[in-house]
């Protein structure tokens, strides 16, 4: 018992030895001071532990050294001197030699306890799952694969499309493992132009990853980009039929469709919407502004009001479209329920400008000075046409004279010229 005690105390003192001795060599392992620097994301201080590695020990790591360098240019935004790098750790992980890994720390614990009595801890430990064999080609393969995908980033960065696609390819199974990369070759051949390659990239990363609905939304882009509309309508069907979809889901595809000059099929996507999300705004807004455009102004005007109900943004929009259709009454409703003074103000003057209501226009003088509206040469010219339209010809002259708008500046002498003849003549015609 006591010899066992003696040995397990050397172990301890062994132990404390070994650690002490390691603290020091990790203080002057640049390299590793280097990684632990970049994975905190001090890129700096890791480049400048690099500096300080030395390149002609025995167990120098070339491979490693490589890859963390261009790793740090990477992440400093230096593509090109990332790329170089990469391309650099992958001819010197080809030809690494790739030792099972032991350290003398494990080495010497091994030893202390075959010397205490291996048969006395057992029965106290564990027992561990037993590890693969080393394997250095699969440990190389892997970390090649790896490699190429850094290079792709790097060199997607640098708009070398053809050349991030040729490292997805090198990358092997990990260049093929998520449906984002065969996003990436088809977002690269189709900015390299090879159109049908990118088509080909979608298709075989959608066959793998049948659950993924991302690649079939990136076709109806291209689609649509082409002008083949059908085609691309068809793909946004299969695609909305495979998510659980959104308003925002419809309204891109009728976004990019009216981008492309199918504003029916884009109407169609949007009614398609408004009877799935009967609540959402912006359905309701977007087709009203596709139905005016085809001089259906009044339903525009009635899906902007709806929209307005569950979005108070839209309120002076609907109070505009109804102005413009001639619904004044119904105008000057929604009018009221806008929130911002101002915004209110200066539509209430155009809709009773509409109306014919020019005192009401010029009850509204104190409110305009209140808000220093009549700063604006088109208020100030509203509001000095409802005092010429009610003849006080003073005040309408006194605002006339204050515009500076070269186009309004032309309608102000003409009104002003007309007054000059009143003020002459009150029989003149116009001035009754």
């Amino acid at each position: 018992m006591i010899k066992i005690i003696f040995f397990m105390t050397l172990l301890l003192f062994s132990t404390l030895l070994s650690a002490k001795q390691n603290k020091k060599e990790v203080a002057e392992d640049h390299m590793m001071l280097a990684t632990m620097m970049f994975y905190d994301g001090k890129y700096d201080k890791a480049s400048a532990e690099l500096l300080k590695v030395d390149k002609h020990k025995e167990d120098f790591d070339k491979a490693k050294y490589a890859t963390l360098k261009a790793l740090i240019a990477l992440k400093k935004e230096k593509y090109k001197e990332a790329s170089q790098g990469f391309e650099k750790a992958i001819q010197e992980t080809k030809v690494k030699v790739y030792l099972p890994p032991k350290s003398e720390q494990e080495a010497k614990k091994e030893h202390l306890l075959d010397m205490v009595g291996v048969h006395f801890l057992t029965d106290h430990k564990k027992k561990k799952p037993q590890k693969a064999p080393f394997n250095p080609e699969k440990i190389r393969k892997e970390k090649l694969e790896q490699l190429h995908i850094y290079l792709s980033q790097a060199y997607y960065k640098q708009k070398e499309w053809l050349k991030t696609v040729e490292a997805l390819d090198h990358a092997g199974k990990k260049g093929r493992d998520r449906a984002s990369l065969f996003a990436l070759r088809a977002d690269c051949y189709w900015k390299a132009n090879h159109k049908g390659k990118a088509f080909d990239a979608l298709n075989e990363g959608a066959a793998l990853f049948t659950k993924d609905t991302k690649l079939l939304k990136q076709k109806f882009y291209y689609y649509a980009d082409l002008k083949l509309y059908q085609a691309a309508i068809k793909s946004s069907r299969a695609y909305l039929k495979r998510i659980t979809p959104k308003p925002s889901d419809y309204i891109a595809l009728a976004q990019v469709l009216y981008s492309g000059g199918e504003i029916n099929e884009a109407i169609k996507i949007l009614e398609e919407a408004k009877l799935r999300f009967a609540k959402a705004p912006k359905v309701d807004m977007l087709l009203g502004m596709l139905y005016t455009k085809k001089d259906m102004a009044y339903s525009g005007a009635g899906l902007f009001e709806h929209a307005s109900y569950f979005d108070s943004n839209y309120t002076k929009d609907a109070s505009e479209m109804y102005r413009r259709v001639g619904e004044l009454p119904h105008a000057l409703y929604l009018n009221a329920k806008i929130a911002d003074p101002v915004e209110k103000l200066k539509q209430k003057i155009a809709i009773y400008i509409d109306q014919g209501e020019f005192e009401k226009v010029t009850g509204l003088q104190t409110a305009l000075n209140r808000y220093a509206l009549l700063d604006d040469d088109k208020l100030r010219y509203a509001l000095a046409y409802s005092y010429y339209m009610i003849k006080d010809y003073d005040k309408a002259e006194f605002y006339l004279k204050k515009i500076k708008d070269n186009a309004l500046f032309s309608k102000a002498t003409v009104i002003r010229k007309n007054i000059e003849k009143c003020k002459n003549n009150k029989d003149a015609l116009g001035c009754m």
